[in-house]
């Protein structure tokens, strides 16, 4: 099983043991399934956890990024699309899944879980993860 996780799922699962968010983090790390991963969205959870309100050292957020690229499937995107309108950014994770041929994307977004679906990728909550895993 291979699957993206949404900057809000790290966010939610770095700063808050115990959640949903924190027991996907949990299962990828015990090798439960394999993370997909790209620059930039490894780029994107740096940058969002130097800005986050919760500060983190320097030396923890490092930390996280080479968690990242040490155990996940890092991907180049090839293909960029416009699937969500309302914040295109969130289309990087569609790009990242499906350049990692992705089983799921793990969100909170609704943006994202709208979709519930694409290209046969899941999009599921991580409650929704946890109770089928």
């Amino acid at each position: 099983m291979k699957g993206v996780l949404d900057t809000n799922v790290f966010i939610s699962g770095i700063f808050w043991e115990g959640n949903f968010c924190s027991q996907v983090i949990d299962k990828w790390r015990k090798g439960e399934f394999d993370l997909i991963s790209s620059e930039e969205l490894i780029e994107e959870l740096v940058k969002t956890l130097k800005c986050f309100k919760i500060q983190l050292d320097e030396e923890t957020i490092v930390n996280w990024r080479n968690i990242i690229i040490g155990n996940a499937i890092i991907v180049e995107t090839s293909e960029r699309l416009e699937i969500i309108k309302e914040d295109s950014d969130d289309n990087k994770f569609l790009e990242t899944a499906i350049a990692g041929k992705a089983d799921f994307i793990i969100s909170q977004d609704n943006h994202l879980l709208k979709l519930r679906e694409f290209h046969g990728i899941k999009i599921i909550t991580p409650e929704e993860f946890c109770a089928r895993n």
